[in-house]
């Protein structure tokens, strides 16, 4: 019944509760049970369909593909002991080897998988955890196994163990002792009853360019090299800021990587899950807004290959060819683009560095390069490889960041385009780039005369077009294209927008009390938050309006919104002047006292705002302003809070200039949060949420995302 009530829809976690389920079922001879976690919309046939996209991979990423799957295939093989052998379906036989085969397709050459969202870094795919569900898949499906699936299994047992390869989600590591290499005798207890007696021969495995369309990453391959671009979706709770992210892994070193999430519990989340974290274009200075991102083009033709991405007013074109590559980043003025360069890196300009501003928590020592002259080129070297990173255009900056998970801190680099539209550079593999010319319809990069024979091609000029590109060199051209008109379809169980919750803004002709009554407001269009639709909960399920629900009621005139919410709960929890800090979760304080979240945007095309405000125990409020909203504009917001009967209000003035003196004001995207404190409880015990809720508060802290804020019609 426990696990029963913690259904979280289409999720990685709800594959191992559909597996739980199903083998209790069983050991208890439950049909109805078996019935429903198998056949169940959030049931094992359920993910097995809609959880994994046409590509094959899980909405999440690799991390939580290769957890998920692992969950699915233990709950397929209870579902046959019940009875029910999904794989008799051919169908559902060719989704699983996409599912099983796609982390494969991503694989980084050290075979890791890349740390996408909120993945881990640096994790081989050769863990006894993930090669057992190969195993598995390769003695369960037999004839009807990928094809490759042999050939993956023998090129991962060729891999030497890595340090961090013990997980805590795998029980089997506790206690184990170090390896160099693993077998197939380092697997668990299930692989004497579930794998082959030995693998096949197989041919060795070989890797492609690949676009998984779905998942919305391209991968660019030759020889060892991998290119990777990440132009899909952003990928929900676990998704991070980081679309148009340049991944590029070449003679054995991980130039620029992507850097997954470190820790849950450490504030260093904060920088990981941040645009600056990543070679990824910020528009303004801050980080991407969570929306997706797609590929627009995709070709591969002998020794060249190209993507592009599309975010926003971004573009990012990358055109790779046998030495070295270049990429393009289009966007608006003012944008910035960070390259996390591995290695040992000096610039090899002339010139000076001067003091500059980089303004983040965790960067410190910034300063801009001044050139004699010339491009700034960049020289990265690790071991016996470099790479040079010809920058052209843009104001170079150097600071100081948190390096890759379980690094220390390290030199990274960041572009500022000021009044240019578009940061161009050149990635260097070879030593052979001389200058770089970069024009509105094309890109020409001589080569140096001095390095002989092999570069006796002269000068290679990329012609740029609508949807396709043109190598022109002395031995001919090479054609690209592959543009992608529209974006891929995905899964509308995983992806579809949400019903924007709608509510009416009644406007008052003088500004309301703002002590934490009503007097003033015009209450006659509440926005009521009474019932298990709008919550998010953490441990329990919703206990009802008496226990816990809230009121809204906005106005407006020009220039600014009022908001009064009045929530009704047995006891009011503010922590008080002086409590000591938390630090839990990377989740701020404040929200684990009784208070709101507000989120509020004037039109479609107006700038989003976010704020935390609390009650205090003298009649006033506390406001702090979330992530990337003006910390200046939460000073100018005024109110008050009252203790009701039972529970509490809070009333406030937001600021608003964009609402002028029109006749008819654009709609409002709007949404409000109300928090849940307990006194024995130091975390919030769920959320109701305006604009609807019915999931889990866990990971979400003070974030909302913009697609699920409801629709204000101001009228008056």
């Amino acid at each position: 019944q426990l696990i029963g009530e913690f259904d979280e829809g289409m999720s990685n976690r709800q594959t191992w509760n559909a597996a739980a389920l199903t083998a209790i079922a069983v050991w208890f001879g439950d049909e109805d049970l078996a019935q429903s976690a198998i056949e169940g919309r959030t049931g094992l046939l359920g993910h097995l369909t809609d959880g994994f996209g046409d590509d094959g991979m899980w909405a999440e990423g690799e991390n939580y593909h290769l957890f998920a799957i692992r969950g699915l295939v233990t709950g397929l093989e209870w579902a046959r002991v019940a009875g029910a052998d999904l794989l008799a379906d051919p169908v559902l036989v060719a989704t699983l080897g996409k599912a099983l085969m796609a982390p494969a397709r991503t694989a980084l050459p050290d075979y890791t998988f890349p740390a996408r969202k909120d993945s881990r870094f640096g994790v081989s795919l050769a863990h006894p955890a993930y090669l057992e569900v190969w195993e598995w898949a390769l003695a369960r499906l037999g004839d009807d196994a990928p094809d490759d699936l042999a050939s993956w299994l023998a090129a991962l047992y060729r891999q030497p163990a890595r340090g961090e390869l013990t997980y805590d989600a795998y029980l089997h590591d506790a206690g184990e002792v170090a390896r160099t290499v693993t077998t197939r005798a380092d697997l668990s207890w299930w692989m004497l009853f579930a794998m082959a007696e030995s693998l096949p021969e197989a041919e060795p495995f070989e890797w492609g360019s690949e676009l998984l369309a779905s998942q919305g990453v391209a991968v660019l391959r030759r020889g060892s090299r991998y290119l990777g671009l990440e132009c899909g979706a952003y990928g929900g709770g676990h998704g991070h800021p980081d679309r148009l992210q340049l991944t590029l892994h070449a003679d054995g070193v991980h130039w620029l990587a992507d850097p997954g999430a470190g820790s849950y519990v450490a504030r260093d989340l904060f920088w990981y899950r941040s645009t600056l974290a990543h070679n990824a274009p910020l528009p303004g200075g801050r980080s991407q807004d969570m929306e997706d991102a797609r590929c627009a083009a995709f070709d591969e033709s002998g020794d060249w290959s190209w993507a592009v991405g599309e975010f926003g007013s971004f573009k990012r074109t990358v055109i790779a060819g046998p030495d070295w590559i270049v990429d393009l980043v289009d966007g608006d003025k003012g944008f910035e683009l960070p390259w996390h360069l591995d290695g040992d890196v000096v610039v090899e300009t002339p010139g000076r560095w001067e003091p500059a501003v980089l303004d983040h928590e965790f960067v410190k020592q910034a300063e801009q390069f001044v050139a004699d002259g010339g491009d700034v080129v960049l020289a990265a070297t690790k071991g016996e490889a470099t790479v040079r990173l010809h920058l052209v255009g843009g104001t170079v900056i150097r600071a100081t960041g948190l390096g890759r998970p379980g690094e220390p801190e390290r030199p990274f680099y960041l572009v500022r385009s000021g009044t240019q539209r578009r940061l161009a550079a050149v990635l260097d593999l070879s030593g052979g780039v001389g200058e770089v010319v970069v024009q509105a319809d094309r890109v020409t990069v001589a080569r140096h005369s001095a390095l002989g024979a092999r570069h006796s091609d002269g000068n290679i000029e990329i012609r740029l077009g609508q949807g396709a590109a043109t190598v022109v060199t002395s031995g001919g051209q090479v054609s690209l294209g592959g543009a992608r008109a529209a974006p891929a379809v995905r899964k509308a169980l995983m992806t579809e927008r949400p019903i924007r919750t709608e509510g009416r803004a009644l406007r008052v002709d003088h500004h309301p009390a703002l002590d934490g009554s009503l007097d003033g407001f015009d209450d006659r269009a509440p926005l009521e938050m009474a019932d298990e639709g709008h919550y998010y909960r953490s441990e329990e399920p919703y206990a009802g309006p008496d226990d816990f629900s809230a009121t809204a009621f906005v106005n407006w005139d020009v220039g600014h919104l009022y908001l009064a919410v009045q929530v009704q709960k047995p006891e009011v929890v503010v922590a008080p002047a002086g409590t000591a800090p938390l630090r839990l979760d990377n989740e701020p304080d404040d929200i684990h006292s009784d208070g709101i979240q507000v989120y509020y945007q004037v039109g479609d095309e107006g700038e989003p705002r976010a704020f935390v405000i609390r009650p205090d125990e003298a009649g006033g409020i506390l406001v702090r302003a979330i992530d990337e909203s003006d910390a200046e504009l939460a000073t100018q917001i005024r109110g008050g809070s009252a203790w009701l009967e039972l529970g509490y209000a809070v009333t406030v003035m937001l600021p608003c200039p964009e609402l002028g003196r029109t006749s008819s004001p654009p709609p409002v995207l709007f949404d409000v949060a109300v928090n849940e404190a307990r006194p024995a409880r130091i975390r919030r015990a769920g959320q109701l949420v305006w604009g609807g809720g019915n999931g889990w508060i866990y990971l979400r802290g003070d974030r909302r995302d913009p697609l699920r804020w409801g629709s204000l019609k101001l009228l008056g």
